[in-house]
């Protein structure tokens, strides 16, 4: 391999992180080179947030045409084609990365597909469909994370999938065991059971979803029992036999359980396989993770990491701006990142989305006067009208100042819904700037203007709480 190219900027994988910062290089005048050994957009758009999002809208049909009754709309037997869901996921996904591919070479970029590993910290060896050695000054870190494979009970992807190949079934199993009770477990437990799979969640914890919170884990444990699902908390996975027709699972507390197919959902581990960071004489941290600064450069001159490898978010928009941060560092723009408001969704049914601090979060870090104000989604016209009545909305703020701390949302649209709060707590606004802000009505965002009036103990739409003689 003689084939010798050289970049001001080169980045490690096309995941959200890894295109937007080439993208975003580009712009800045560099010239750039883009590596990936898979398909462009990475996790997210291939196997990750997109697939499982395109999945959950076929499900969303499916709750609505099942409710249309109540609309007064009247249809015949309803029969699921799960070939068919997949089959537009897949479109869906190839449709996307049609177009973004067409984006990052509008943007000058140039895109070499295999494997990287650094010679040195400011070369590297790519090997795949193209082979090459390639300088750079600057080398951005993009490789983002993969499913957490547990020993003991390894995935085959025939009977025990991960969150990877559980896309590609093309049939509905009648039962699924999914082993973790988090975020992505719990996503997946949501769609299955609405297409009609008996679902039991195994979690290890005392509960479902505890990294969001007693709160959302109270609500939605109630929310999915009332759905079917199964939920056996405070119980560990011994082992995993895939018996051919079915997978038979034995449990730490000696009882056991058979289903068609089991769903390892335990989490995901940082990526860097491959790369010999020792080379670039780089080292890794807790859980493998590359450890950065402000400006997402780590502690090698002209090396920076950024999204899932750095082992402080595993989202993909906390993966694009930090990507734009290391960008604008490499191309000699200093800038630092901002993340005091990093919104979370989880795209169950319904939708949980988070931004900020919780109470109990807000208390710990020294607000004594942290309080919180709750509205429910049912006292709001919009809701009723769309029959989209389930969950609430929640600001904490600081009583002392009136700064809102963070938010929390359950229910219908919750993913969109939570930018406005994710705004105010980016810019230090308070009760006082959403209560004073004009929101349109009917609408579902009215839930934040109604939680701070109760927060503010001026509601408008709940009778307010009796006083204490």
């Amino acid at each position: 391999m003689t084939d010798r190219k050289t970049f001001d900027i080169a980045v490690i994988g096309s995941g959200p992180g890894g295109y937007v910062a080439a993208i975003k290089a580009a712009q800045l005048g560099k010239s750039v080179a883009l590596i990936d050994k898979g398909f462009l957009g990475g996790t997210c758009l291939n196997v990750g947030c997109i697939p499982t999002k395109t999945l959950l809208s076929n499900a969303a049909v499916l709750k609505e045409v099942r409710h249309a009754a109540a609309f007064g709309i009247e249809t015949g037997p309803i029969t699921i084609h799960y070939q068919k869901m997949k089959e537009r996921k897949d479109a869906v996904i190839a449709k996307i990365r049609s177009g973004l591919e067409g984006l990052i070479k509008s943007n000058k970029v140039t895109i070499f597909r295999g494997s990287a590993q650094f010679e040195s910290p400011k070369e590297l060896k790519i090997t795949g469909t193209d082979n090459l050695y390639l300088h750079a000054d600057q080398i951005i870190i993009a490789t983002g994370s993969i499913p957490l494979d547990i020993k003991t009970f390894p995935c085959d992807h025939e009977r025990i999938l991960n969150s990877t190949s559980i896309l590609e079934i093309t049939t509905l199993p009648k039962s699924l065991a999914i082993v973790g009770g988090g975020y992505i477990g719990c996503e997946f437990a949501s769609l299955f059971a609405e297409l009609g799979v008996k679902v039991t969640i195994l979690e290890a914890l005392p509960s479902i979803l505890t990294a969001q919170g007693t709160t959302v884990s109270t609500f939605m444990t109630k929310v999915f029992t009332g759905k079917g699902i199964d939920i056996q908390a405070n119980v560990s996975v011994q082992s995993i036999e895939n018996r051919q027709s079915h997978v038979h699972i034995t449990l730490s507390n000696g009882h056991s359980l058979d289903a068609d197919l089991a769903l390892i959902a335990v989490g995901r581990s940082i990526y860097t396989d491959g790369l010999k960071l020792e080379k670039a004489g780089l080292s890794t941290g807790t859980r493998g993770a590359i450890e950065v600064n402000e400006q997402m450069e780590t502690a090698v001159p002209g090396i920076y990491a950024i999204g899932a490898v750095t082992g402080q978010w595993m989202l993909a928009h906390v993966a694009s701006h930090q990507g734009i941060i290391a960008a604008s560092n490499a191309a000699g723009h200093p800038i630092k990142a901002h993340e005091a408001a990093v919104p979370a969704v989880v795209f169950t049914s319904p939708e949980i989305a988070t931004v900020g601090l919780t109470l109990e979060q807000a208390q710990k870090e020294g607000y004594v006067s942290a309080s919180q104000g709750m509205f429910p989604l049912q006292a709001l016209g919009k809701a009723q009208a769309s029959g989209e009545t389930e969950g609430f909305a929640q600001i904490v703020f600081d009583k002392k100042t009136g700064q809102i701390l963070g938010a929390l949302l359950i229910g219908h649209e919750a993913s969109n819904l939570i930018a406005e709060m994710t705004l105010a707590i980016q810019h230090e606004l308070t009760l006082e700037s959403v209560l004073e802000t004009i929101h349109a009505h009917p609408t579902m965002a009215e839930a934040w203007h109604e939680a701070a009036a109760i927060a503010n103990e001026t509601p408008i739409h709940l009778p307010p709480k009796a006083k204490r003689p």
